[in-house]
């Protein structure tokens, strides 16, 4: 597989800027290939009849809808931060609220589902957020002070058997796991 084709999928599953350092990073390749190497990806998409496009700003790079199709894409994103949380998304919230800060692997194990889907609904409804952990290259998620703020709660201690819970010995042992 050619390092395009994995900087196009690291971009596309980020949905964040990333620095071209973190890029060059998870290919084991130096920085100016990966900076060339994304250079082709903006040629490959940004244009007219593209509904992507790769957006540098300074020394990051982010895969975004295109700019021509700004109302489409906010339409959408509006109907998915609308209305009731489904049942996955009350459960993740959940395992969330009582085990985090949690990784997304530690989540799925829980889980035992994919959950990057739900974790992006959840951030943009503003009930979770995402954190780098500098002991670990993945993103931790916990939950937000709108989160509490929707459920009346001043700390996630007032969760019924939060303390119980928060410190079963299965999930102090999840991380020990992996």
């Amino acid at each position: 597989m050619s390092h395009k084709s994995k900087i196009e999928s690291v971009l596309f599953v980020a949905s964040k800027p990333l620095p071209t350092k973190k890029i060059a990073a998870v290919l084991k390749i130096d920085n100016e290939e990966a900076v060339e190497v994304l250079k082709s990806l903006q040629q490959k998409y940004n244009h007219a009849d593209s509904g992507i496009a790769i957006l540098q700003n300074g020394d990051e790079w982010q895969m975004v809808a295109s700019a021509e199709n700004k109302e489409t894409s906010e339409n959408f994103l509006k109907s998915e931060v609308s209305g009731e949380l489904t049942r996955p998304q009350l459960e993740t919230l959940t395992v969330v609220s009582y085990c985090g800060p949690i990784t997304k692997p530690e989540l799925e194990q829980i889980r035992g589902v994919n959950c990057g889907l739900i974790l992006r609904n959840l951030m943009l409804r503003g009930l979770i957020k995402e954190n780098e952990d500098g002991a670990s290259l993945l993103p931790v998620y916990e939950i937000t002070m709108d989160y509490l703020r929707h459920l009346g709660l001043n700390s996630l201690e007032e969760l019924p058997n939060y303390s119980q819970l928060h410190q079963h010995p299965y999930i102090t042992n999840l991380g020990e796991e992996q």
